[in-house]
Formats: structure tokens, C-alpha cells, sequence
């Protein structure tokens, strides 16, 4: 079956004959014909290794069908009137937990036992003692004694027990997982349900300001660990009863909440639902971060871009639910997630809207231009060091010679030594204690640098060329889009040393051709260039005046399209 748009073998081949001829008419060096038919012959194999990954991605992002037999989970047990077979059955399946406490007392009003079931350090022992065990281990002013048993549970919410957050459970499953997670169960002898307090008291460190994101001027607070933390954060940001929050939980076997953040009367419900079937499409043991969340939802985890951003920053989520997207929040994580993302929004601050305009704007192209080098800077340098130094001034190539006397290997391992020890030396800047970390990363780039020329492995010209290169990648805001750009950066190194400025560009239309294809959650990555939309690029390589950007994005096809009334 043909897909509409596909291109037919035959059409595809005399396409090759014909530029191949084309070529090969309009280069007179055999040298350089040789270096045209390789690179024809690499750009037939990326084009059918790429239909494989497709169908590859395809599978992977087929729909999975779920059990008919009814065994997606272990059956359901309730509880019973009888108090110890209750208590027993408890026992029998979280007792071995040594930090799992039972607490027995006496009800006073109506002489029947009762247990406190609790695991230890993650619950609030003063709440618990204070306004549980204290009310009814003595007479309260609530005469509980003619109380059904049947009824008990729902009048002591309602009249005894003065807790925030309480509710009753009649599964026997869901009062162990609930415990485990740090809920307070009360069981009380002659009640078929025992009753679960929220009463946690589990620790978290203070709210600080981000340290993968800093800025010069903007909030100075980050998320935290703790989800509800992070909500509220979200809640203070907002103030809008817009504002709208679901919960899911992640996870088969450890459970971990999470929450999915969106405007409700902004963002597109397509996008909404789409989101909304990966989440619950994640079928993994234990999330650990959001980081898993974020490769188990990606449209394609085969491509070396991400496709989702990654931020602690709540004014930067805000920023961008107000745009129509939509943001995931993982509880144990300060990282949160906002999709669909576009490669302009990687290079993006907040800092950009907080000044005006014109700075915004050039410091904006200034990380385009940054981007640029970091990826193709080395890869230039050796196409034009190894087969091109016609193209570089005279004065400057004499110089580069010059400098290059006694060195004794060919500019590509050249690159490799110096490439891979900044890249050593980085890895273990990050991995060191933050008070040497810094020190060790600049004194090991200089006595590196230094020691290389003096014993005439590399050339200074090089040096610089490599120091230029690795701080145009620390210039890029969001660390793993800059990461991205370094791995790709030896792939482009590899090409122009085979091939020379044909590698070179032959590498640069691979990367703008897998990026033109890649979506973000159905939204193409590298709009508004493709597809073109005019209006949006008020917010792409400038950032217009605050006035002028009246409408949302047109890309993420949002409910309200207005921005400004």
C-alpha cells in the first residue's frame, strides 16, 4: 500500500542519477567527484536507515491493548466486624516491616479496642496523640456510646476527631498501601471499616533558588521535592481559578503521585487528551524522576533532541501554561516538565521578558549564534585546516601553519584530545564538592591548554578554537539542550574529516532535516520556521516589545487566542 506524499523508488533513484551527473560535470578535481559519491552514497543510507527507526518509532507508539481478563489487579478484600480477624489480616501483610508500629489503646465511651497503625518517622506524632489518642482514650464531651458500629466511622469524622484530612476505607489493599505511604490507619473493634488519617510529617529541604537556571533578575525560588510544595508554589504564582490541577498516580509496583498542570479555558483539548493517554500508558516498576516520565512520553526516543523541557522554575511553568502548554509535575523531583517544547523555546530565558525588549533581543541572537558554534565550530575548523585552506584569508592561513609546525598529528585526533579532556574536565567539575569543583575546572582547561602547546601535541590557534566552543555551549539556558549539541558536535568532527565542507554541510542539512520532521506532542519542532508562521516569530530569533505580542502562539492552537485584551 502507498502512503500519500511517499516517494516512489524510481523517482528516487533517476533523482540520484541526475545530481550525481549534475555533480560530477561541475568538479574537475577526481579527488573531490570521490567526495561527492560518498556523500551521495551516505545520504541513500541515512534515508533508509531513517524509514527503519520510523517503523521502529511506529511500534513503539502503537497502542497497547489491555487485558480483557480482568487481572490488571490482585482482587479486592474487605474488611469485616471482626476486630482481631481485621487486625490479624493487617498483620499478616506489613508486620514484617520493622519501622511499622501497631498501637493498641482503649476507647473509654464504649469500652472496645482499637489500634494505631503507623509507619515510623512519616507521621505527625503530636497531631496524632493530641487530637486522636488524647480524645478517645478519655471521656469526650461527644456521647458516642449509642452509636450504631455500622455508623461509627462517618460520625466520628464528622463530630469527634478534629483532623484536617480523614477518610474511611473498607479495602483491606488500599489500607496497606496507604500506610506505607505515611497515612495513620485507626482501626476500632465492632467497625467494618477503619478510618485513615493524613497526618505526615515527612521532611523537605528549604525552598531555594534554582541552581541549574539562574538568573539575574526574576523570582529567586525553585521547586522542591515535595509535590504539594510545588502545587502551592504554582497556586501563588497563578492566582487564577483558571488554574487547574490532575492527579495521577505512576508506577506498578512503587507508586508515585503526579500531576498534570493546564489553563483550562487556554489550552487545546486535543493536546490535553493526548497527554493525558501517555501518562496512563506508563507501565514501569518505579518512577524515579521525572526524567523517566520524560523518555516514556516522547514521541520519538530514538532522536538525540529532547522533546520536552525541563525547568525548576515555577515562573517559567506559569509563563508557559499561560501559552497553552501544559506542565508535569512528579512528586520526589524539583524538576518539572512542559510540553509540547520547540528548539526556539531551548534557547529561551525568562530573563528575556523581564527586560526590555531590545537587551532581551540580543542576548537572545547571541545564543542562536552561540548554538551555531557549538555544534559546528570544529567541524569547520578541520574541514578547512584538512581540505579547504583557500578559503581562509591569507594572512590568517599563513599564521594557522605557522603555528601548526611540529604538530604531530592530523587535525581530527588534534580536535579529539582537546575536545575530550574539556569534556573530562566538565564531568568532573560537576562531580566534585562544589568548593573545589570551579577551581579544579579552570586551573585543569589551563594547565591542560598550556602543557598541550608547550609539548606540540595541538596548536594555540586550536586552543582557542576549542575554549570558544565549549563556552558558546554553557551560554545555552536549558544544560540538556547543550548537551545535545556537544554529543552531536563529534558527529560533525567524524564527517568533516572524512569529507571535508561536503561533511560539513552534508551533517548541517542532516540535523535541519531530522529536526523539520520531529514533533513535540504533534506540534512541529522547529516552528514557526516549519511550518512558516510570520506572526509567531515576534518571539523566535528577537522578542518583540510586550505590547506588540498581542496573540498566543498560533502553533499550540489555543482556546483563547488572545493575549493581551
Amino acid at each position: 500500500m502507498k502512503i500519500k506524499g511517499q516517494v516512489k523508488p524510481k523517482v528516487f533513484w533517476k533523482g540520484m542519477i541526475t545530481l550525481w551527473t549534475f555533480i560530477t560535470s561541475n568538479l574537475p578535481d577526481w579527488k573531490m567527484c570521490a567526495q561527492a559519491l560518498i556523500s551521495m552514497m551516505i545520504a541513500i543510507g541515512i534515508y533508509f536507515f531513517n524509514k527503519y527507526l520510523r517503523l521502529i518509532v511506529a511500534k513503539k507508539n502503537a497502542p497497547i491493548q489491555k487485558k480483557e481478563n480482568g487481572d490488571e489487579h490482585p482482587a479486592k478484600s474487605n474488611l469485616s466486624v471482626d476486630y482481631d480477624e481485621n487486625l490479624n489480616a493487617i498483620k499478616q501483610v506489613i508486620s514484617s516491616n520493622s519501622d511499622v508500629h501497631f498501637r493498641e489503646f482503649q476507647i473509654t465511651d464504649i469500652q472496645a479496642r482499637a489500634t494505631l497503625i503507623f509507619v515510623d518517622g512519616m507521621q505527625n506524632e503530636e497531631l496524632i496523640s493530641e487530637h486522636v489518642m488524647k480524645i478517645l482514650m478519655s471521656d469526650t464531651e461527644k456521647d458516642i456510646t449509642g452509636i450504631n458500629p455500622l455508623a461509627l466511622s462517618a460520625y466520628l469524622l464528622e463530630n469527634v476527631l478534629p483532623v484536617c484530612e480523614a477518610y474511611e476505607a473498607a479495602d483491606l489493599r488500599d489500607l496497606n498501601q496507604s500506610v506505607l505511604k505515611g497515612c495513620t490507619a485507626l482501626l476500632i473493634e465492632g467497625m467494618p471499616s477503619a478510618l485513615l488519617i493524613h497526618a505526615s510529617n515527612m521532611k523537605s529541604r528549604a525552598i531555594n533558588e534554582p541552581s541549574s537556571e539562574a538568573l539575574l533578575r526574576g523570582p529567586r525560588i525553585g521547586f522542591t521535592e515535595v509535590l504539594s510544595e510545588n502545587t502551592s508554589m504554582l497556586r501563588r504564582q497563578g492566582f487564577s481559578d483558571d488554574l487547574e490541577i490532575n492527579r495521577y498516580e505512576v508506577g506498578a509496583r512503587i507508586k508515585r503521585k503526579l500531576v498534570i498542570a493546564y489553563m483550562k479555558e487556554i489550552v487545546n483539548q486535543d493536546l490535553l487528551q493526548e497527554v493525558r493517554d501517555r501518562i496512563e500508558k506508563i507501565n514501569i516498576d518505579f518512577v524515579a524522576e521525572s526524567g523517566y516520565v520524560e523518555q516514556l512520553i516522547e514521541d520519538d526516543y530514538l532522536s538525540p533532541f529532547q522533546q520536552t523541557q525541563n525547568t525548576e522554575r515555577p515562573d517559567r511553568v506559569i509563563n508557559s501554561l499561560l501559552e497553552g502548554r501544559i506542565a508535569i509535575l512528579l512528586d520526589g523531583t524539583p524538576f518539572a516538565l512542559i510540553v509540547p517544547v520547540t528548539f526556539g523555546m531551548l534557547l529561551q530565558s525568562p530573563e528575556d521578558y523581564y527586560d526590555r525588549w531590545l537587551p532581551g533581543t540580543f542576548l537572545r541572537m547571541l545564543r542562536f549564534f552561540a548554538a551555531f558554534l557549538a555544534l559546528m565550530a570544529p567541524a569547520l575548523y578541520i574541514s578547512f585546516i584538512s581540505f579547504h585552506p583557500g578559503l581562509i584569508p591569507t594572512e590568517l592561513a599563513i599564521t594557522i601553519i605557522e603555528t601548526r609546525q611540529g604538530v604531530p598529528f592530523p587535525s581530527l585526533i588534534e580536535v579529539l584530545i582537546l575536545e575530550i579532556s574539556i569534556e573530562i574536565l566538565r564531568e568532573a567539575g560537576i562531580r566534585l564538592p562544589k568548593p573545589i569543583g570551579p577551581a579544579m575546572g579552570i586551573v585543569g582547561g589551563l594547565i591542560i591548554g598550556e602543557a598541550a602547546v608547550q609539548a606540540g601535541i595541538v596548536s594555540p590557534f586550536l586552543v582557542i578554537v576549542v575554549a570558544v566552543t565549549a563556552i558558546s555551549s554553557f551560554s545555552i539556558p536549558v544544560y540538556s539542550a547543550g548537551i545535545t549539541l556537544r554529543i552531536l558536535r563529534f558527529g560533525g568532527m567524524l564527517c568533516a574529516a572524512v569529507l571535508g565542507m561536503f561533511g560539513t554541510i552534508l551533517f548541517f542539512l542532516f540535523i535541519c532535516g531530522h529536526l523539520s520532521k520531529l514533533k513535540s506532542f504533534g506540534v512541529p519542532y522547529v516552528t514557526p520556521l516549519s511550518p512558516v508562521r510570520f506572526s509567531d516569530w515576534k518571539d523566535l530569533f528577537v522578542r518583540a516589545p510586550l505590547p506588540l505580542m498581542k496573540k498566543r502562539p498560533k502553533m499550540m492552537k489555543t482556546q483563547d487566542k488572545n493575549r493581551l485584551s
